[in-house]
């Protein structure tokens, strides 16, 4: 697929030549300056998780913009920031009351990564600077966040300038290892997991870093039940730190608040964005345990981490009215029960058509895989571009899905991510199930004859 390919533009990054101008939004959809309609049904890149054009949250903002915009860190604190620290730890657990907010997913990582590395120094092991990931991962942009993930077409033009991580097997039931049993797919993880820590020397390795659903680079896959229990195991036996990527999986997007609440796990240390703020204003945060607190507060007196717009007010402001409706209306709760139906709709749907692989998820965080041969689970060829010939097949229909290319093994694969509101209706969730159905079968119909 080329680069100025339209449909290539949600999965590089780059922008794309001939996107529709985007003009405002209402709800679950967007509207462009033509007039088109479009069912936002993968709320951008799993953003936009209460829609557009909330008028609380607009109002929210407003009124913190006619107080003060932004009172830089080092001067104020604020009583958004605080109100928003306060809700976050309500709902992340007591155990987590230490942040620091930034402006996105990849600056959340990227500070998670270095509250990792000021613990172990902190606590004179300055020895523990390195990270292990996984394949098929993708943690952020910026040079620390992307030198952590796996994702080949956008590494590609950095390397050689991205610093030195380790990479374990992926984890997917749809793609286990060769001779792995789906009922040991979690114990295989985790002893990976150890032998690559054993194998590096566990006195160097700072942390590992994880998402507990894997979006964009793996096409949605949730972690095996009882994985994360293992990899919390491994590292406390080792002095390892855990991370949790929960930038796209997280703040609520599968049912729980905190995505490995699910599993019953707390992390050491986890990185949110995305749902946090809704898309409102650019806003994250890393999230850290009191006991890493404690260690780096008591050595250096805080984080030593943070930005310009670090607890940006009004983005702040903008979180705090986001989470207080997410509360209010139980949409977290909503989520986790509507989440199964959801899917099953789709893969209903779908069901009849031989190249729909897998349709998998937690909460409204679905992926959809599809192969050129079902009983094998081949890829297409990459040149099929067929994610992209979906994508596009959606947008002309007015549905905006996720793309994704390359989940397989970073060139070949194909999957859409779909990521509605949190507070999308019966039956919008209903047109998305019906219009991504006659998409794929539009896109699939342009495929050569094998």
């Amino acid at each position: 697929m080329r680069r100025s390919d339209p449909a290539w533009s949600p999965v590089a990054g780059a922008a794309g030549a001939g996107l529709p101008r985007v003009a405002w939004g209402k709800g679950s959809y967007v509207y462009d300056s033509a007039g088109r309609r479009y069912l936002d049904a993968s709320g951008g890149p799993a953003v936009f998780c209460l829609g557009h054009g909330h008028e609380e949250v607009n109002a929210a903002i407003t009124r913190q913009l006619e107080r003060i915009a932004h009172g830089y860190r080092y001067s104020f604190t604020s009583e958004p920031l605080e109100e928003l620290e306060a809700l976050i730890t309500a709902a992340a657990g007591a155990a987590f009351a230490a942040m620091v907010f930034v402006s996105g997913g990849s600056e959340a990582v990227e500070s998670a990564l270095k509250i990792a590395l000021q613990y172990h120094s902190a606590r004179g092991a300055p020895a523990r600077r390195r990270f292990i990931a996984r394949r098929r991962s993708w943690h952020g942009n910026t040079l620390g966040a992307l030198a952590v993930s796996d994702f080949l077409a956008r590494r590609a033009p950095f390397e050689g300038a991205l610093t030195e991580a380790s990479f374990i097997g992926s984890v997917n039931a749809y793609r286990p290892p060769a001779g792995v049993a789906a009922a040991e797919l979690a114990r295989h993880g985790a002893a990976e997991l150890e032998a690559e820590i054993l194998r590096l020397g566990a006195e160097r390795v700072a942390a590992f870093i994880f998402e507990p659903v894997v979006g964009a680079a793996g096409g949605v896959v949730p972690a095996p039940a009882g994985y994360a229990t293992l990899v919390r195991a491994v590292c406390e036996r080792h002095g390892v730190l855990m991370i949790a990527d929960e930038v796209m999986c997280g703040s609520g997007r599968c049912g729980t608040w905190r995505a490995l609440a699910h599993d019953g796990v707390e992390p050491d240390i986890f990185a949110i964005a995305k749902g946090l703020g809704a898309g409102y204003l650019p806003l994250g945060a890393a999230v850290y345990h009191r006991r890493i607190a404690e260690v780096i507060d008591a050595a250096d007196g805080g984080p030593l981490t943070g930005h310009t717009f670090t607890g940006h007010t009004a983005a702040c402001a903008a979180g705090v009215a986001v989470q207080t409706i997410v509360r209010r209306e139980r949409l977290v709760e909503r989520v986790a029960a509507d989440g199964p139906a959801f899917r099953a709709a789709l893969a209903a749907e779908l069901a009849g058509l031989e190249a729909v692989g897998d349709v998998r998820g937690r909460g409204f965080f679905v992926g959809i895989e599809f192969v050129a041969d079902r009983q094998t689970r081949e890829p297409f060829a990459p040149e099929l571009g067929v994610a992209g010939r979906i994508g596009r097949a959606a947008l002309e229909a007015g549905l905006l899905c996720y793309p994704v290319c390359g989940n397989v093994d970073g060139v070949r694969g194909d999957a859409i991510l779909l990521a509605p509101p949190f507070n999308a209706t019966a039956a919008e969730l209903e047109e998305i199930v019906g219009l991504l159905g006659g998409a794929v079968r539009r896109a699939l119909g342009t495929l050569p004859p094998r």
